[in-house]
């Protein structure tokens, strides 16, 4: 498994630890609408500030294009997570981050003290990787730890450029949670080893099904997905959504788990509608047999039931993506039932971001979940094999 430092093997007392978290949260009209990120960065806040380090805050937020865009400023998380943290966080509203109201707030820090930068993105160089800001930000710090999963597969200059100009990067607690979770799960599970793919395009998942296919014992697929392996199969989908270049990809994959003895299981029955709206006329259909006119927006209760059985068996099971458009109720059962058998298996579950972690959230199931990943983009890179540039950086034990 990925071996890296974390804030357990280093001492910061006395020390500047730059530390960059994930505070991209959703903002409307300058208020903070779900605070989950904030909650999940404390740990590793607190850990450093109990040691006597003087601890300095940085993110970005949204996509502000490197420019200053106060709509995007992260005074509102300053706030917050002075609410939180019982202390407070002072902001150095720097338009430039490295700025001098940074450098005279560092300059009067004692141990123990913390303070927040401006949204990393509003310089240009951030997403590029630029070594001049790469440079001013570790001029700021001793040390500095990287607990931003949901950005680990981005080379920024606040999560790799700045590990190349301080002598210390580690990994924070909620990184190394994620880093043994995900690692785990797929380089080394308990098994029966279950994975389930949802999501609407092949295209976007086929190196994770690459991957998944060589290390599990069960793949489901789920979501629009599906109707791309359907049509493969010679059925009909209607207008549902389909990739048709990705027909023959299909087929070479249901043969490649043949060869590997991987079950790979498919919806075997569709909730369809004649128009994309929950207001919409609906029926269930065999898989495959989809009327002109009509569309899958969902997984049928057949198939929730035969994706469920599964779960029951499996010891280790990621799910990632989806089984249907959740977000209108009537098509949501399907989504709904694998959320269910997963809240009550005794598995190691895993959920990987995204729109999974927000379906889960949302059915109610969140706090029965082994784990549920922060980055979206981050688990599914992950989940294809590859190695993540801000999990690279950090110094290995």
């Amino acid at each position: 498994m990925l071996n890296k430092k974390s804030v357990d093997d280093i001492n910061v007392k006395g020390k500047r630890v730059l530390v960059r978290c994930d505070f991209n949260v959703p903002l409307i009209d300058g208020k903070i609408t779900d605070e989950n990120r904030l909650v999940a960065a404390l740990p590793t806040i607190k850990k450093l500030i109990n040691d006597g380090g003087r601890v300095i805050l940085c993110s970005h937020l949204g996509k502000p294009k490197g420019e200053p865009k106060p709509e995007l400023s992260l005074a509102p998380v300053a706030v917050r997570l002075s609410e939180l943290l019982g202390q407070e966080v002072k902001f150095a509203a720097d338009p430039e981050v490295v700025g001098p109201n940074a450098k005279a707030a560092v300059e009067a820090m004692q141990d123990g003290d913390v303070i927040l930068l401006e949204n990393t993105r509003y310089r240009a160089e951030e997403t590029k990787n630029g070594e001049v800001f790469s440079k001013e930000l570790a001029s700021l710090c001793d040390v500095f730890v990287n607990d931003a999963f949901g950005t680990a597969h981005r080379a920024h200059c606040s999560n790799v450029g700045v590990t190349k100009f301080v002598d210390t990067a580690v990994v924070g607690y909620l990184m190394e949670k994620e880093i043994a979770f995900l690692g785990n799960a797929v380089n080394n599970p308990t098994r029966p080893f279950v994975a389930i793919l949802g999501g609407s395009k092949v295209s976007s998942k086929i190196s994770v099904i690459e991957n998944l296919l060589d290390k599990v014992d069960v793949l489901i697929i789920g979501g629009g997905m599906a109707y791309t392996f359907a049509k493969a199969e010679g059925g009909s989908v209607g207008n549902s959504l389909l990739e048709e270049d990705y027909c023959d990809y299909a087929l070479k994959m249901k043969e490649k788990a043949a060869a590997r003895g991987v079950k790979l299981l498919l919806p075997v029955d569709n909730v369809i509608a004649d128009a994309f709206s929950n207001d919409a006329n609906t029926q269930i259909v065999k898989t495959g047999a989809i009327p002109d006119g009509w569309e899958g927006l969902d997984i049928g209760p057949e198939s929730a039931k035969l994706f469920a059985d599964a779960v029951k068996e499996a010891k280790t099971v990621v799910w990632n993506g989806p089984m249907g458009c959740f977000e209108m109720p009537n098509f949501a059962a399907g989504t709904k039932a694998v959320a269910e058998a997963l809240a009550e298996t005794d598995a190691v579950t895993i959920i990987g971001g995204g729109d999974s972690a927000a379906a889960v959230n949302q059915l109610g199931y969140g706090d029965k979940m082994t784990h549920i990943s922060t980055g979206g983009g981050a688990s599914l890179e992950f989940l294809e094999g590859k190695e993540l540039p801000g999990v690279a950086a950090a110094n290995d034990k």
